[in-house]
């Protein structure tokens, strides 16, 4: 913008001039006149101060102020450029600095960037940054090599000293063409641009985009979302930006205040990051399509195609995400903190490895298996026509859902609920089962039972399924019960008790992904017809608790003195009242007290419409959660593909602390032969370094392309000084 009614966009085949949205001058890249004549008309016809003018067209006011004198006195050719004396080497003007490195990108060598833009080698070297001190410390003798690439070797060599040849930390160059054509609209999103260098923060965070690519997140968001609405951060910038800052463990939208933009901008190809306000106006667009469980779930069925052996026991369990604003939410019981407080409930769906595979919003105070219920459809739709197994805790028991369940071809897992019968100590076997080469051992005891159903399960009375009982060192003794037949006992112990690999994906998410965080302030009216308990029984049963206390209280007193009664002093029930009377009266009272409310208690309804009892009550807005809730997810198990191939050269249980640290750590960017090279810095230990560098081969030959570019990833890692 030059001013309140004109603005200009320039780029590599020349400018256009817009005074009040319509074009008024045009010029191409070599017509300078033209370009000049523009500026020279806005100052003229008081569209813009000449301040204003000089610096869109990037002179002095100086240089303005003599092409005005120059228009005056010999109109339109006194604004050709006519340089006098020798015609000698001169430097590129700033349009054609982002040409130059375009060219660059593309792999061009010195020479054919100068033909193509019509000067020599040196003015190139000088926008390239080849030149003056920084070109003098890595060698003269390489700079004055017609052919140098960027890097300063020989573009017939295949190799790439990268420490030898690379700038330490350069800023990326400003994208201000693409910028402005943005903020008319008239830019779809900015291309990925790397910038070269050494030591750039935190380049280990790109060793997550080959285990990104087989979570699917980008190709998910494409799918369901096609593209955001022009601008310079498009869809896959702002799906990449929130994967790296959970990364680096500031997973919500202000994470990016603490993190410099430029050193994120050189990781999304850009000359910089996009700021808080600039990610809260993406996320609202993208939660404003209202397809946020379409996101989650395009993911799950990219995990089940791309891990269908995951998928034979799937994990079912809700999640209570605790609120502690000022909103009106309804309360829920949060067993971790053993207390009730307001509260999202979420169902959440994990494969064999603790891998979420997706996620829904539950309704307020709905049940496990009132949710199980709603999901069986579903769960139909996304593993198709294979018999899984279903696994959830006590929360989910009833018998009458097993037999849908069954009935639904799923097999089910889950622990018994309520009282059981304690097994004999001669029907425990000592079984075992291995696992990823680990045995495990259980006392177990397996047996047939019958469970009777609820008289809404019309047809049937009973259902027949499989216990197992597990006996721990102490006594105590683990019921399960299952719908399979054909695995052994101790394979049943071993998948139910895998349970908890889930209570600990919610334990680490919730420390370093912000899974209970909240992404969005925005809530929406909760359903007022839908009925909840009535609070008023629920103070008249307190109250009845009491009365009842009271009561058996005085009547225990009341039993004291009548066994204390002496028979020959008072032989009647009359005079044992008449000499008891004050007894007798509290006796009587409490009794007509516990009456009246039991009363008013059968007269109380248990359950009311939730306008009579919580008319302004709310529910937090959940779209911008599910969105998040995809992109962390994906992340979260981006990093487990990483921790699991490190299986083999780093202990599994050390390997997330290992990765990091990776994705923390500085290193070298080179671009060249259409190879976008990552080198990391040594890690803290040999140890760490070592593991490192076996899993970047591992990752160098998935040969995955950074997104929406074709730049092959290869990863490296520098050895330790002096460690070979």
């Amino acid at each position: 913008m030059i001013s309140a009614a004109a603005s200009i966009l320039e780029g590599d085949e020349g400018g256009v001039v817009f005074i009040w949205g319509s074009a008024a001058f045009a010029w191409d890249t070599d017509d300078e006149a033209a370009r000049r004549y523009a500026a020279v008309q806005l100052v003229r016809n008081k569209a813009a101060t000449a301040r204003a003018v000089a610096n869109a067209f990037g002179v002095t006011t100086m240089t303005l102020w003599r092409w005005s004198a120059s228009y005056e006195d010999s109109g339109i050719v006194g604004l050709v450029a006519n340089k006098k004396g020798p015609k000698g080497q001169r430097l590129v003007d700033a349009r054609k600095v982002s040409r130059i490195h375009k060219l660059r990108d593309q792999g061009k060598s010195l020479r054919a960037i100068a033909a193509a833009i019509g000067t020599s080698t040196q003015p190139v070297r000088h926008a390239l940054g080849l030149t003056g001190p920084r070109a003098a410390a890595r060698g003269d003798e390489e700079m004055q090599d017609e052919g140098a690439t960027l890097s300063g070797v020989d573009e017939t060599d295949t190799t790439l000293d990268v420490e030898r040849a690379l700038l330490p930390l350069p800023l990326p160059v400003p994208r201000v063409e693409e910028r402005v054509a943005a903020r008319v609209g008239l830019l779809d999103e900015a291309a990925p641009v790397f910038t070269e260098g050494a030591g750039l923060p935190r380049l280990g965070t790109l060793l997550v985009l080959p285990a990104l690519k087989t979570t699917g997140l980008i190709e998910a968001g494409e799918a369901v979302y096609r593209r955001l609405r022009n601008g310079f951060y498009g869809l896959t910038s702002m799906l990449l930006m929130m994967v790296f800052l959970a990364l680096m463990r500031e997973p919500r939208a202000e994470g990016a205040t603490r993190l410099p933009p430029a050193d994120l901008g050189r990781l999304l190809g850009l000359d910089r990051a996009p700021e808080v306000k600039t990610i809260r106006r993406k996320l609202a667009e993208m939660a404003g399509h209202k397809a946020g469980s379409e996101l989650v779930s395009e993911l799950a069925r990219n995990h089940v195609k791309v891990a269908p052996e995951e998928l034979g026991y799937l994990y079912l369990d809700g999640h209570v995400r605790v609120y502690s604003g000022t909103r009106d939410l309804q309360e829920a019981h949060v067993t971790r903190m053993r207390i009730s407080a307001p509260a999202t409930l979420e169902t959440w769906a994990c494969d064999m490895q603790g891998d979420p595979v997706f996620v829904v919003t539950s309704p307020p105070s709905a049940s496990l298996v009132s949710e199980i219920h709603r999901l069986l459809p579903e769960l139909r739709t996304l593993v198709g026509e294979r018999r899984i197994t279903i696994v959830f805790d006590r929360g989910g028991w009833s018998p009458g859902l097993f037999a849908e369940i069954v009935e639904a071809g799923f097999d089910f897992l889950t622990y018994r609920k309520g009282k059981c019968p304690v097994e004999p100590k001669r029907a425990f076997v000592e079984q075992t089962y291995t696992a990823d080469d680990v045995p495990h051992v259980y006392m177990l005891s397996d047996r047939m039972i019958r469970l009777r159903l609820e008289k809404s399960v019309v047809g049937k009375r009973t259902f027949t399924c499989r216990q197992v009982v597990r006996l721990c060192d102490n006594g105590h003794q683990t019921h399960i019960v299952t719908s399979k037949q054909k695995i052994s006992a101790a394979e049943i112990a071993y998948r139910m008790f895998n349970r908890w690999r889930e209570e600990n994906y919610f334990r680490y998410g919730r420390e370093h992904f912000a899974l209970d965080s909240l992404d969005s302030y925005a809530a929406d009216s909760d359903d007022l017809t839908r009925e909840v308990p009535n609070p008023k029984r629920k103070d008249i049963q307190t109250r009845l608790k009491k009365a009842r206390a009271d009561l058996q209280k005085a009547m225990s007193l009341m039993g004291k003195a009548t066994t204390a009664n002496r028979e020959a002093k008072r032989p009647t029930m009359r005079g044992f009242k008449i000499a008891n009377a004050d007894l007798t009266a509290t006796v009587s009272d409490a009794e007509a007290k516990v009456a009246r409310l039991e009363e008013r208690l059968s007269n109380t309804p248990a359950r009311l419409p939730l306008a009579e009892v919580r008319p302004n009550a709310t529910v937090l807005d959940e779209e911008r959660k599910l969105v998040t809730h995809a992109i962390r997810m994906a992340t979260y198990n981006a990093e487990s593909s990483l921790a699991r191939m490190l299986i083999g050269s780093f202990p599994l249980d050390e390997s997330r602390s290992l990765l990091r640290e990776a994705f923390n750590t500085p290193g070298d960017l080179s671009v060249h032969d259409g190879i976008l090279d990552v080198r990391i810095d040594p890690l803290s230990a040999p140890r760490r370094t070592r593991a490192l560098a076996a899993l970047c081969e591992q990752l160098t030959a998935t040969k995955t392309t950074y997104p929406g570019t074709p730049l092959v990833i290869r990863y490296a890692m520098k050895s330790h000084p002096g460690i070979s």
